[in-house]
């Protein structure tokens, strides 16, 4: 798997979502600079731009192949994790894994229930239009549309420059492997039944119709240390959607999680 890692000080790391890879999660970097004291650890899970993708074909294999580079990258050191959508999947997994490590775990638009179909999902809405971004986007018009909830420059720049390079990068022969095989073996949860008690947060959109938010609500019990927060005018691309918003939720996670080492 391919790495980045930016700064020193405490690990953090921070897995990306299905069909994309770490770029983006960039946008987070002024909070977690700002944050200080924190060594990010961006992985490129397999199938993302450039990383290999020869030796997985499940969720369960990617775990434990993201898994193991953790260890690698932080052998016995405490670390916090961060992950995104599927990311976010593989970072509960890890949590729970290697709770000893663990200071935090943070999920922003987390998959929760693997299986779309036994989701619980909004239906699609677009809450705005803005003729702006048409310029902006070209012919990645239609990709942006897909997603977007509440349509603005800013997002749709955001869009181009953290999200569209990852999802035309992506190995496709991988991702469909993969997707044939797309649950865990066990959710984390049911495995480690045990409340996790550091520090976490969980950040969901109200209109996100690829996982929706109340399959993470109903781990809430699971979760005493947890801020659960959904975000009116979000859908599943809710820290580009509602940047300002998540960017103070993860600043006040790492203060948290600060707090308790």
């Amino acid at each position: 798997m391919l790495v980045h890692e930016i700064g020193s000080g405490t690990p953090l790391v921070l897995l990306h979502g299905f069909g994309v890879d770490h770029r983006i999660l960039l946008p987070l970097e002024p909070t977690l600079e700002h944050a200080g004291g924190w060594r990010r650890i961006y992985i490129d899970l397999p199938g993302a731009t450039g990383s290999p993708d020869d030796f997985v074909s499940s969720t369960q294999e990617i775990a434990a192949a993201a898994m193991a580079e953790v260890r690698s990258r932080v052998g016995a050191e405490s670390f916090a994790i961060l992950g995104n959508s599927f990311g976010a999947m593989i970072a509960r997994y890890i949590a729970h894994e290697l709770r000893s490590q663990v200071l935090g775990l943070a999920t922003l638009a987390g998959v929760f229930v693997p299986q779309y179909d036994d989701r619980t999902v909004p239906a699609r809405v677009v809450l705005h239009q803005d003729p702006r971004v048409v310029p902006i986007l070209g012919d990645a018009l239609d990709d942006y549309r897909t997603m977007a909830v509440v349509e603005s420059p800013h997002s749709a720049q955001a869009f181009l420059e953290y999200v569209l390079p990852g999802v035309r990068g992506a190995h496709q022969s991988a991702l469909e492997r993969v997707a044939e095989s797309y649950a865990l073996t066990q959710h984390p949860e049911d495995v480690h039944p045990t409340p996790f008690l550091q520090p976490s947060l969980h950040v969901t959109g109200r209109q996100d119709q690829v996982v929706g938010y109340r399959d993470a609500w109903s781990r809430i019990e699971h979760y005493p240390r947890a801020t659960f927060v959904t975000l009116d005018g979000a859908g599943h691309n809710v820290h580009l959607e509602q940047p300002e918003v998540c960017a103070v939720l993860v600043n006040d996670w790492l203060g948290r999680v600060r707090l308790s080492v």
